[in-house]
């Protein structure tokens, strides 16, 4: 019987990479494992047999002693002990999941946020688009920065349009490739102005399939002025979800929640048929308890969505699950568990 082969291996190293992203470990440590395995895809047949009959991996580019480990142990058949170790906590934490989160998650059909590295992700659209593909995502939207998020290398109108481009590219590559029929969506995660206007053309975001709204300047505003100021955001006509509302962060650098009146912004979301985001990722927990039992009294929308700024925290979606079913919220509203038809014609119902 064959011994394993340089998929083995390349698939090996890109799993440690995710399982690192998944647990927002060191985002160096994450990328030399990526980086790795991407080295060794792209060696020539010759070189890749030349480098196992003389084990000499770190004279390869961006391969060091812990890569290379990992590189001779899979070549041995054994599975390296970084991996067993990483696939035991997530089996740990995926055990700690409620039935009712876990069968949520196993509704959804895709995520309405993620970044690339064209604004502050740590991965290529491609990337990102693969990593949901192998998670089971029918479809995956792209939501990077407008322009004014000058800290998150926000996009231009210029580099949106380049990258509506490129999605179509992609498209119709992956029609070629992906076991399963899936989509890339174009979006973005648009800045909400002080004023409730959003950071970017008005005839780009009519293009885009998703419109995330998110405040990401001024989160201590005056209780009013920010109430005002998101329900004209949720107003907007091209508005389709309320990213993080509160923008607290509860791991880290803490960051206490926004003020504003949550019974007028979720009323608002209900009426303009904006869905509400519960961001899962483990530092934000957005939004908190409280404000979500609000959003469901109020007939809210909902969207579980990874914000997802490398491929592995694509796989955080169970975390919002849990937190959204423990409200016993009919899966119907999350409108993540709709088929990418339903939903397009939900983002499109603008026009």
């Amino acid at each position: 019987m064959a011994g394993p082969d340089r998929d083995d291996v390349v698939a090996v190293l890109h799993r440690v990479a995710f399982l690192m992203e998944r647990k927002q470990e060191s985002t160096y440590r994450s990328r030399a494992y990526r980086a790795a395995g991407d080295t060794l895809r792209g060696l020539d047949d010759d070189a890749w047999r030349g480098h196992v009959r003389d084990g000499r991996w770190q004279e390869l580019p961006g391969i060091g002693d812990r890569t290379a480990g990992v590189i001779t142990t899979v070549l041995a058949g054994d599975q390296p002990r970084v991996l067993t170790q990483l696939e035991g906590e997530l089996a740990e934490r995926n055990r700690a999941a409620t039935p009712a989160g876990q069968a949520l998650r196993d509704l959804l059909r895709g995520d309405l946020h993620a970044h690339t590295d064209a604004s502050d992700g740590g991965a290529p659209l491609a990337d990102m688009a693969l990593a949901a593909v192998e998670i089971g995502h029918e479809y995956q939207a792209i939501t990077d920065h407008s322009p004014r998020l000058t800290v998150a290398n926000g996009l231009s109108p210029a580099r949106l349009r380049a990258q509506l481009t490129r999605i179509d590219q992609l498209n119709a590559s992956l029609a070629d490739v992906a076991p399963r029929p899936f989509r890339v969506l174009s979006g973005i995660e648009v800045d909400v102005l002080d004023d409730g206007e959003l950071d970017q053309e008005p005839e780009l975001l009519r293009r885009l399939d998703v419109v995330v709204a998110s405040v990401h300047s001024k989160l201590r505003m005056e209780r009013d002025a920010m109430t005002r100021r998101m329900v004209a955001a949720v107003r907007q006509p091209w508005t389709d979800v309320l990213g993080h509302c509160t923008g607290q962060r509860v791991v880290g650098r803490p960051r206490p929640p926004s003020d504003f009146d949550p019974h007028a912004v979720f009323t608002a979301c209900a009426e303009a048929q904006v869905a509400v985001e519960v961001n899962s990722r483990p530092d934000r927990q957005d939004p908190p308890d409280a404000l979500l039992a609000l959003a469901v009294e109020a007939g809210c929308l909902f969207t579980v969505d990874s914000d997802a700024h490398a491929p592995g925290q694509l796989d955080w979606l169970v975390d919002g699950c849990d937190r959204l079913a423990a409200h016993g919220v009919d899966p119907d509203r999350v409108v993540t568990t709709w088929p990418v038809e339903r939903l397009l014609a939900w983002t499109g119902r603008h026009g």
